[in-house]
């Protein structure tokens, strides 16, 4: 079932964001405006935080299915990068997105006086240093679908379809078009595959 749900939640989350037809780079300040007030983007956000369980059931699935198949160390080391760049995605979710919704209620001058708290928070500031190794999800990924690829430990088109959304979905802020493209990419080849496993 995870299978089946964590793609499609990556596709919902990433429709919800504004502006997608219009992608550029987006830097802190930017994305604290672009997330004020958007209810149904903190919704896509809250999923995403949730979703990171599922992230975490296919990875471990993923890694066993190749290990299963004698890629022994690609599946180790695979599944252990993609589930601590799982982890360190839902500290990114709560610490970022959940936050901003938590502040929706601010009168425009009670947001402003907040504003230096934020910008140091969206700048990564401190030990927020470790949201970088979300990085390690299409790295861990990416490990396990060549793997699986290389093992025949899936269909070719499920492996193949797996690599090609991993590489995409963590493209930067405010290009959210090309991350929308690569979830669909990724539900092609995880949803028929989740969906084989839950009829056998």
């Amino acid at each position: 079932m995870a299978f089946v749900v964590m793609p499609l939640v990556f596709v919902f989350a990433f429709a919800t964001h504004p502006d997608l037809l219009r992608p550029r780079v987006l830097g802190p300040e930017q994305l604290i405006d672009r997330a004020r007030g958007r209810r149904l983007l903190h919704a896509g956000h809250g999923l995403v935080t949730l979703n990171t369980g599922l992230m975490i059931v296919v990875a471990l699935h993923l890694g066993s299915l190749v290990r299963s198949h004698g890629a022994d160390w690609a599946g180790l080391v695979g599944t252990l990068l993609a589930v601590l760049g799982t982890v360190c995605l839902a500290a990114d979710k709560g610490a970022l997105c959940l936050t901003m919704s938590a502040l929706d209620d601010l009168s425009d001058v009670e947001f402003a006086a907040a504003r230096p708290a934020l910008s140091a928070i969206f700048a990564k500031k401190g030990w927020l240093w470790l949201l970088w190794g979300i990085v390690l999800i299409p790295i861990g990924f990416a490990v396990l679908a060549i793997a699986a690829l290389t093992s025949g430990a899936t269909s070719p088109w499920v492996a193949i379809l797996l690599l090609v959304g991993v590489l995409l979905i963590g493209f930067p802020d405010g290009a959210e078009i090309v991350n929308l493209g690569a979830a669909i990419t990724m539900a092609a080849g995880l949803v028929p595959f989740g969906l084989t496993m839950i009829l056998q």
